[in-house]
């Protein structure tokens, strides 16, 4: 039995996909941000391999053909901006401004506390662009000098922070207009966070589709600068 387990792609795409089926259950019937799907989705999928005793490389091998389904559901997050377009050209300024706002606050705030808590090069050129996709994000890290495997669960962390805290923070500092929170989910919290934006209007998911590709850009061209100095 555990030779299936191990050897069979699909019990390895079944387990995710009972996941995060559990975990967006669980948000539907109690509503609270802490019960993350995707959140919830890890942890179920963590213990399932450690009980079951599979190594983690197994798994992810038996997962790249839903690996392979990430761009085109990323890509999907446009069908919103088409639709959107008008709207978002007439705040283009504004929306580039707040970008870039982002970045600045990211990048620095990080690189701030990776000095104070003295992390050496590698870890801090890691975690530099936790705020960025996936895609973009890990391969900036390896160009760089960062390690993937670090940058990857910081994105990973980072996303679901987003998601989970973003409404609240929202409501919190009484950020109202969509545009706004699209910004501020596409540029903190990559498509994670502009998965939520979009729940919260088609708007906001179009300005964080449109935020978070510009601060992937602009992100990796300012860390290819600034790795020279770190």
């Amino acid at each position: 039995m555990h030779e299936f387990f191990v050897s069979s792609s699909y019990f390895c795409v079944l387990l995710t996909l009972v996941a995060f089926s559990l975990g967006n259950l669980c948000q539907k019937k109690w509503k609270l941000a802490v019960l993350n799907p995707i959140l919830i989705g890890a942890g179920f999928v963590m213990a399932v391999l450690t009980v079951l005793d599979i190594p983690n490389e197994t798994y992810q091998t038996g997962c790249q053909i839903l690996n392979y389904l990430l761009t085109p559901a990323t890509i999907c997050l446009s069908i919103s901006f088409y639709q959107q377009f008008r709207k978002l050209k007439q705040h283009i300024w504004a929306i580039l401004a707040g970008v870039l706002a982002g970045i600045t606050a990211g990048i620095g705030s990080i690189w701030l506390l990776c000095r104070m808590f003295r992390l050496d090069r590698a870890l801090t050129l890691s975690l530099l662009p936790k705020s960025i996709t996936n895609a973009i994000g890990v391969a900036l890290s390896q160009e760089i000098g960062g390690i993937t495997a670090v940058t990857t669960a910081a994105i990973a962390v980072t996303g679901i922070l987003g998601n989970m805290l973003g409404p609240v923070l929202c409501r919190l500092l009484k950020l109202k207009e969509p545009i706004a929170q699209g910004v501020a989910f596409g540029t903190a919290s990559h498509v994670i966070g502009t998965s939520k934006a979009d729940e919260l209007s088609h708007l906001a998911g179009a300005a964080g589709s449109l935020s978070l590709t510009m601060a992937g850009l602009v992100t990796a061209l300012a860390l290819s600068i600034l790795s020279q100095y770190a």
